[in-house]
């Protein structure tokens, strides 16, 4: 008997199954060509090659999770620490999948990149199976995961990212699939995906809007053709209420309780984690003038300064697209990608409500396209929300960009999904990611992946030896500033300003904090830090001040020079 439904659902199946494989294919294709083009291979990924400093923060806190539980010494900017423990300004959370692949398979300079592979593979794969796209759909992601070039980039980097786009692909791979037969596990596991990434990102809270309106609305959400399997097209389907047109469900009052309580939940213990496990940051990381107006200035002043803040917000954000256009400015390439999603999302959203209004109700086409709908509305929503999000929150365009690129992501698979003639969205897509990541490719130097370099390795060879000879965690009673080391950002040189090769810090020993520093904050409070460890710029006014104080020296090269204050 057991073998006979094996047999029946591979028989059914084999489609599917073919083609969830193929979309996992696509990231070790995607990884294996992105490096053969630079002559090189996945293992010679070597992230002190990098420029991105975020990765070193990442690397040491997971590193030093695997071996404590928690960092034994702080991280954080200019010696703020979190209240409890010792993570710096970004959510643990997003550090959740590194920690678990660390558990498992053990925690080295290539681990963070396989691991990433491993997610996004993982992540095409569940889609797949739990989305059911055909060949024609398979197509087109296919063809639009090559275009998108940031998948191969964060795949390949020691940046949280992918983590993220996997989780939202599985996401909308769990929409699908709960609009063809609605079962409940299928919504448990959207509100759980759409938890985690709020966790890990504030915004992400969009996401939960979506099973919560499947939740509420269950009867308004139409399904396709598996809903014949639950009983959705036949007499008692009809009676239930099933198939009607977004927004015609009857309002589930027991969902709108449980709901509230999930978004309670989810809200409460992101408020948790940013109040007791995030450090300070140097400045603010959101824009918040637009909001304190308001209380300032009363309504009137308030939304003077709310409009105002969108206009040049607005202006500068079109500046950044046209160079983008014009130079390939990275943060323009990715508002214009951003634009182009958005404003696809919500043509087909109004012809998709068009075409509702001209169908008879009950119909199977009827069901899809409402299903399709609520797709495609809530992400245009959510592209939308974050549009606003952007132009009112991020002070630096420069990085806030990177927070759209999950988004982009994300809207891969709804445009897939679309009826359309000639496949005129999606080749409109791939244009946009085409010009942007190729045409303009090599103006995203900063988002390629790092290989190995000889040099960089052996200089950190050197210094990790002075390093693990001189160094040892202090105490065992939990954080403290003696296991902590200042990192100088930059310091002044005759020749001009000049960044601390912070590379090499990588060397420490696990458990030890990293405290990236401005110079004018170690300058101004040189006699009352903290911390008992320094890494300057040689030859720069701190080091010279370490000097006269006798600091000892631990470790140095012609680009960083550590110290031991006491």
């Amino acid at each position: 008997m057991k073998e006979n439904r094996w047999k029946t659902w591979w028989r059914r199946e084999r489609g599917t199954c073919l083609r969830a494989a193929v979309l996992a294919c696509l990231p070790v294709i995607a990884c294996l060509v992105c490096c053969a083009a630079r002559g090189q291979g996945i293992g010679q990924v070597y992230l002190p090659s990098s420029e991105r400093n975020d990765e070193l923060i990442y690397y040491k806190q997971v590193e030093a999770i695997l071996e404590y539980g928690y960092p034994r010494g702080y991280f954080g900017f200019n010696e703020s620490h979190a209240l409890k423990l010792s993570f710096a300004a970004w959510s643990p959370a997003l550090m959740l999948p590194w920690v678990l692949w660390g558990l498992l398979f053990g925690w080295n300079l290539l681990s963070p990149v396989l691991c990433n592979l491993f997610l996004l593979a993982g992540a095409m794969l569940l889609y797949g199976m739990l989305a059911k796209p055909d060949w024609k759909q398979t197509g087109i992601i296919s063809l639009l995961f090559f275009l998108y070039m940031p998948f191969s980039w964060y795949m390949l980097c020691g940046m949280p990212e992918i983590g993220c786009m996997s989780l939202a692909i599985v996401f909308y791979g769990a929409a699908a699939g709960w609009l063809r037969r609605r079962r409940g596990g299928l919504l448990a596991v959207m509100f759980a995906l759409a938890g985690l990434l709020t966790l890990m990102r504030p915004y992400f809270l969009l996401f939960l809007l979506l099973p919560a309106y499947f939740w509420i609305f269950r009867d308004a959400a139409g399904g396709s053709r598996g809903m014949a399997d639950s009983g959705g097209t036949g007499e008692k389907g009809r009676a239930s209420g099933r198939g009607g047109k977004p927004g015609e469900g009857r309002i589930r009052w027991g969902a709108v309780l449980g709901t509230a309580a999930v978004f309670a939940a989810v809200l409460g213990a992101y408020a948790w984690i940013g109040h007791f496990l995030a450090a300070a940051y140097f400045r603010p990381l959101y824009r918040m003038d637009w909001l304190t107006a308001f209380f300032q200035k009363g309504l009137g002043g308030g939304l003077k300064n709310l409009f105002g803040s969108l206009y040049y917000s607005g202006r500068e954000f079109v500046s950044y697209m046209k160079q983008g256009m014009v130079s390939g400015l990275p943060a323009g390439g990715i508002f214009c990608c951003y634009v182009v999603m958005l404003l696809i999302l919500f043509w087909q959203s109004v012809r998709d409500v068009v075409a509702l209004r001209r169908l008879e109700a009950g119909g199977e086409r009827r069901r899809e396209l409402g299903g399709q709908l609520a797709l495609e509305g809530h992400l245009a929503f959510s592209f939308l929300a974050m549009l606003f999000a952007t132009l009112l929150l991020m002070s630096n365009f420069h990085d806030g960009c990177k927070h759209l690129l999950t988004f982009l992501a994300a809207g891969i698979f709804p445009i897939a999904r679309m009826r359309t003639v000639y496949w005129k969205k999606a080749i409109l897509t791939g244009v946009a990611f085409a010009f942007v990541f190729f045409y303009h490719g090599a103006a995203f130097e900063a988002y390629q992946p790092t290989f190995y370099q000889e040099a960089v390795a052996l200089g950190l060879e050197g210094f990790g030896a002075d390093v693990e000879r001189e160094l040892a965690l202090a105490g065992d009673a939990g954080p403290s500033y003696d296991n902590t080391v200042i990192w100088v950002l930059s310091d002044e040189l005759p020749e001009g300003p000049r960044y601390t090769g912070w590379q090499y810090l990588y060397a420490l020993p696990p458990g030890f904090g990293i405290n990236c520093c401005t110079a004018e904050y170690v300058t101004e409070n040189f006699r009352s830090l903290r911390s008992r460890y320094l890494c300057v710029v040689p030859g720069g006014p701190v080091e010279e001040a370490c000097r006269l104080m006798e600091y000892e020296e631990i470790a140095g090269n012609e680009h960083a020079v550590l110290y031991r204050r006491y």
